[in-house]
C-alpha cells in the first residue's frame, strides 16, 4: 500500500505509537459505517448493498496526521481515499488548491490503472480516511460477480457526461 510504503520510505514519519495503524474499532471503522460512506462514492453508487458489503470489507480505516503527504503528483497510485473526518488539500498545479472534504474521495482511477497520480494530496488536519488497496480491490473483482460490469457503467455515465460538458463548453466559447 502507498500508506504504508511512505511510512517505510520515510516521506510520511512513522509513529510507533501505532497512529497510523488502521483503526479497528470506534466511529467510521465498523462494517456498516464504511457501507453507509461508501454509497456516497460515484464510483460505487450503482453497487447492490452485498457488493458494498464486499468492498467495505476490503476497506480500511486510518487517522492521519495533519501535513501528511498522502499522494504525490507523477507517481503511481495504488490506493484509493475517502475523507471520513477532516480535511485535505489536493495541488492540483502550482496555482491550483482544492480543499476535499468529508465524503469526498480521491485515487479512484488508482483502483483500476495503477497510473500516475495527477495531484499531490496533503492532510490539512487529522484526517480519518477509508482506504482501498489497488490489491485488494483487484482479487474482488475477481471474487464478486457482477461488480465489474457495475462500475464500467458508472465509468461510461461518468464519460459520457465529461464529454456533454465539454460540449457544451465549446459550444459556449465559439460564441452564438
Amino acid at each position: 500500500m502507498e500508506l504504508i510504503g511512505r511510512m517505510m520510505d520515510g516521506s510520511i514519519a512513522y509513529d510507533p505509537e501505532g497512529r497510523l495503524e488502521a483503526v479497528v474499532s470506534g466511529p467510521g471503522a465498523k462494517q456498516e459505517d464504511k457501507i453507509e460512506r461508501l454509497k456516497e462514492v460515484s464510483l460505487f453508487e450503482e453497487c447492490s448493498q452485498r457488493q458494498l458489503r464486499s468492498v467495505a470489507r476490503i476497506a480500511r480505516v486510518f487517522d492521519v496526521a495533519a501535513g501528511t503527504v498522502l499522494t504525490r503528483a507523477g507517481e503511481p497510485g495504488d490506493e484509493f481515499f475517502l475523507i471520513m473526518d477532516g480535511t485535505a488539500r489536493a495541488d492540483v498545479s502550482a496555482d491550483k488548491h482544492v480543499l476535499l472534504h468529508p465524503g469526498q474521495f480521491f485515487g479512484e482511477m488508482s483502483l483500476l490503472d495503477g497510473g500516475p497520480r495527477s495531484a499531490t494530496v496533503v492532510a490539512e488536519t487529522s484526517i480519518r480516511l477509508l482506504v482501498i488497496s489497488r490489491r485488494h480491490f483487484s482479487g474482488l473483482l475477481r471474487e464478486v460477480p457482477g461488480l465489474i460490469q457495475t462500475i464500467l457503467v458508472t465509468l461510461s455515465q461518468r464519460v459520457r457526461q465529461a464529454e456533454e460538458r465539454a460540449d457544451r463548453l465549446g459550444r459556449s466559447s465559439t460564441g452564438p
